[in-house]
């Protein structure tokens, strides 16, 4: 997750020369970070940002395992064998990215996107077989195990090794504490930052015109609480029983450090739900980020302040579940984004895909609805639908439109899947495809079997034995078909 703030089209695509960094370094990366922002200012301001109509995208973490199902840290002799495009390293060693062709959101671009990620997920297979290893796409991996998140097994950069002591100099050397309480409680200290490798993720990017950037950025916000509940895959720390969604806490915890004024104790995390809706422009969040968060990587870029390469960069170590991102077109035009981090990886491909289906309909249907939402439903309120629904998935008691309260399973069978199939009417995806991938969603909703109820069930049949859990997973996953009719 963390190589997100890593990528080339989002912040920095270069390694850097050290781990370590002056006073000097830091002042000059504030000074450039206050131009960039300011330029950034003066172009929203001339409605200079891309019209192009919404363009989806997505990044899928995913783990390298050997025959036991042990996390195996091989990620760049595999990558270097794989020699992809797309297909990126993470942070820890057995870990990677796939990544896919950003598409306009209309027709059949859902199932071209999932026939793109197959055959990047099967060519990366295929290698991984040569490594006598495999691939598995799950939120939190049943199997890994604390001793293996070590700075050993940290991918081979620079630019980790200096994240990992920036987050643990602005902590003043405090060692991280993970204290999770679900149906199970955990607790443990660790040194590193390496905690938040075990958390993997299907993010969806939604590109939208900068005229509707706004009311896009603050229906993600609301749509989160359904979002994370439909597509929970991580129930397992460990061989703890945690949340529906552990990914949350474990990954807001791995990377606690706040804002000015107090470090990891300032009132801004830097993993966090955010402080608050949008109101006038999306340059709300990165003055935020400019004046409430410290710079943790004051790298040297070469390119032009028009390339933003400071203020992505930047922004890329502020870990918002959605994300503004800005990034530019073919033809060199800024566009704004947002990256949907709610998502686990798997089950499987079509699942992830259906899950993207439903973040893009709800999240249209809720930009397009009047009076806008986010007049109905306070920020406090929607940040705890997502925090219940994170922990109790379909089973959360929600709060919705003019204080109705109920499940989110009653609200998603009554109001909010029609509202993603309006929305992706609305924007003109084929009949089909709407009914394809809705159609997994509505099954897995009204079974109730998303990812993590099936391996809590698995678990409740076989015993809690969770090398024997990821094999069965893993037994699912190949075969393609949709986490709702996996036997147990």
């Amino acid at each position: 997750m963390i190589y997100g703030l890593i990528n080339l089209r989002d912040g920095m695509g270069q390694e850097i020369s050290t781990t370590h960094f002056s006073q000097a370094d830091f002042q000059r990366f504030e000074r450039h970070l206050q131009q960039e922002t300011g330029l950034l200012a003066s172009w929203i301001a001339r409605e200079e940002l891309s019209r192009r109509p919404a363009v989806g995208g997505f990044e899928l973490e995913v783990w390298l395992v050997d025959g036991n199902c042990d996390p195996v840290p091989i990620n760049e002799a595999y990558l270097q064998r794989l020699n992809h495009e797309w297909v990126s390293p993470e942070l820890s060693r057995f870990n990677v990215e796939l990544n896919g062709s950003p598409r306009e959101l209309h027709g059949d671009a859902l199932s071209r996107m999932e026939d793109e990620l197959t055959d990047t997920w099967r060519q990366c297979c295929r290698v991984a077989e040569e490594f006598d290893a495999s691939l598995v796409m799950v939120g939190i991996l049943p199997s890994v195990r604390e001793q293996q998140l070590v700075l050993e097994n940290m991918s081979r950069m620079k630019r980790y090794y200096a994240l990992n002591e920036q987050v643990i100099r602005l902590r003043e050397g405090r060692p991280i504490r993970l204290d999770i309480v679900g149906r199970e409680h955990l607790q443990t200290t660790h040194h590193d930052v390496m905690l938040e490798s075990a958390t993997t993720s299907f993010q969806v990017h939604w590109q939208v015109p900068q005229s509707r950037a706004v009311r896009a950025y603050n229906a993600s916000v609301i749509a989160s609480a359904a979002t994370v509940a439909v597509s929970a895959n991580a129930p397992y720390l460990f061989g703890r029983d945690l949340w529906d969604e552990t990914r949350i806490p474990l990954f807001e915890q791995a990377v606690e450090i706040g804002g000015f004024a107090g470090a990891a104790h300032g009132p801004l995390r830097r993993v966090s739900f955010g402080s608050g809706y949008v109101r006038q422009s999306m340059l709300e969040l990165y003055q935020e980020n400019l004046q409430h968060f410290p710079i943790l990587l004051p790298m040297k870029f070469e390119g032009p302040e028009e390339e933003l390469p400071h203020l992505r960069l930047h922004n890329g170590t502020i870990w918002r579940w959605n994300r503004p991102l800005i990034g530019f077109n073919d033809d060199g035009t800024p566009h704004m984004r947002i990256e949907h981090r709610v998502i686990s990886a798997g089950p499987t491909i079509v699942d992830g895909i259906a899950n993207a289906a439903f973040y893009f309909g709800l999240a249209r249907y809720l930009s397009d609805l009047e009076p806008a939402p986010e007049t109905r439903l306070s920020f406090s309120v929607a940040r705890d639908n997502f925090y219940a629904c994170a922990r109790n998935g379909l089973q959360a008691t929600v709060t919705w439109f003019d204080d109705c309260r109920g499940s989110m399973l009653q609200l998603l069978q009554q109001k909010l899947m029609p509202a993603a199939r309006q929305g992706l009417q609305s924007l003109d995806m084929d009949a089909a495809q709407i009914d394809r991938y809705m159609g997994i969603i509505e099954a897995r909703v009204e079974s109730g079997q998303n990812g993590s109820q099936w391996q809590r069930q698995y678990v409740a049949r076989h015993g809690c034995d969770m090398r024997a859990l990821t094999a069965a997973y893993m037994k699912g996953q190949e075969s393609a078909e949709p986490v709702h009719t996996w036997p147990i």
